[in-house]
């Protein structure tokens, strides 16, 4: 196995993202980081790289334990890095204020009410 590997093809052999395509879409949005450097998707990564993967609001930071050009089963992909313990505890505290306080949007489960729960709000209301 060679030394170096493009970005794009990691991402997607350590089972960040669906496909090469969206790897490299999401690298040139500037949402993924080698060494604290913007990256493009034919850069070269190396082991002990550390890459930062911005998905929704958290930043997963992790550092490149192996290297692989195929895209294997999620077991044999979790040891192709390994995530630092500040992004472990980053993660956990945002899933926990998410907990805490969630969106307010998201108890809206139904959205509008269809004519039959109308009829039954009216006749709550004695209409």
């Amino acid at each position: 196995m060679s030394e170096n590997i493009r970005l794009d093809k990691w991402l997607w052999a350590a089972r960040f993202y669906k496909t090469r395509s969206i790897a490299a879409q999401e690298i040139g949005k500037g949402r993924v980081m080698v060494n604290g450097q913007p990256a493009k998707p034919a850069r070269d990564i190396a082991l002990d790289d550390l890459i930062s993967i911005r998905r929704d609001q958290s930043t997963i930071q992790v550092r490149v334990r192996g290297l692989s050009r195929i895209r294997g089963p999620a077991p044999v992909a979790r040891e192709l890095y390994e995530e630092t313990p500040e992004s472990v505890s980053a993660r956990e505290q945002a899933a926990e204020m998410k907990r805490l306080a969630p969106e307010p949007a998201l108890g809206i489960a139904t959205g509008r009410p269809t004519k039959r729960d109308r009829r039954l709000i009216d006749l709550a209301r004695g209409k």
